[in-house]
């Protein structure tokens, strides 16, 4: 099943998106457990940075990646140099593997973006074994993204159009508290458990900020690049008064938090 996200390319991607993800993978791979010899599916793996976290814990026996993008496994596999690590494109919602292969199943952000994303869930709880665990993390997009509200609100201030957008990408489907608890409770899992991961996102400088939306990755660049070049520049402009805050350019940190579900099969 396709995916929704807005997609330009590795690099884009990593400029944008993976710089944060490979904050947050650890977060999840301590919420999720490990244990020695385990077999591990990464769902979604993107330019690989749940993978190669997970890679770095030298007594998992086996880990597979899918992911629905060809130029992302493309990425991923050209980074990787480690034998246990198996990269293929496939759809998260009908994961070619047979029931019970794996004994843990993670997803990081990306549920959000896999339209029938409950059946992702369902696919997860089918290849995971009996007594295994499956967990996953997405942004908490309207409240926990303060980095990207102030881009919208103030495009919104500017130009009404940016608020249908907005709105797209503060509500997508299994963002909001209880999302995933409730997905991962049809899917079948028990002794489910929900929180929230959070990182921070550190800018040099306000062209750190806002370079990596030039690519027109994802829904914030989108719609950023679809706008006519004056629109543009003046929501550029109101966005630097806003980073700056009356104060010199330089670093900024802002945090940024996920909702997180941990399920286990039943046995």
């Amino acid at each position: 099943m396709p995916s929704t996200f807005i997609n330009r390319g590795a690099a884009a991607y990593d400029s944008q998106m993976g710089r944060w993800s490979r904050r947050l993978a650890p977060q999840l791979i301590a919420f999720a457990g490990l244990a020695a010899g385990e077999r591990i599916l990464d769902v979604g793996c993107g330019t690989g940075s749940l993978t190669f976290a997970l890679a770095a814990n030298t007594d998992i026996g086996e880990i597979e990646a899918i992911d629905y993008e060809a130029q992302f496994v493309a990425a991923v596999n050209e980074r990787n140099v480690d034998p246990r690590v198996t990269v293929r494109q496939a759809d998260a919602t009908a994961l070619p593997f047979p029931d019970g292969r794996f004994d843990r199943a993670l997803s990081l952000l990306v549920l959000q973006f896999i339209a029938g994303a409950a059946r992702a869930v369902a696919e997860m709880r089918r290849v995971v074994r009996p007594g295994g665990i499956a967990a996953a993390a997405v942004w908490d997009t309207y409240g926990g993204m303060p980095h990207q509200r102030m881009i919208w609100d103030t495009a919104a201030a500017i130009d009404p159009s940016a608020a249908a957008g907005r709105a797209k990408a503060a509500f997508r489907p299994m963002t909001q508290p209880g999302d995933l608890h409730g997905a991962f409770a049809t899917a079948g899992f028990v002794g489910i458990t929900e929180t929230l991961l959070t990182i921070r996102m550190d800018f040099s400088d306000f062209d750190d900020y806002w370079r990596p939306l030039q690519t027109g990755q994802g829904t914030l660049g989108d719609f950023l690049a679809s706008l006519p070049d004056h629109t543009r520049q003046r929501v550029e402009a109101a966005v630097r008064n806003a980073y700056l805050c009356g104060r010199p350019d330089g670093p900024r940190s802002f945090a940024a938090s996920a909702w997180a579900v941990r399920g286990r099969v039943p046995s």
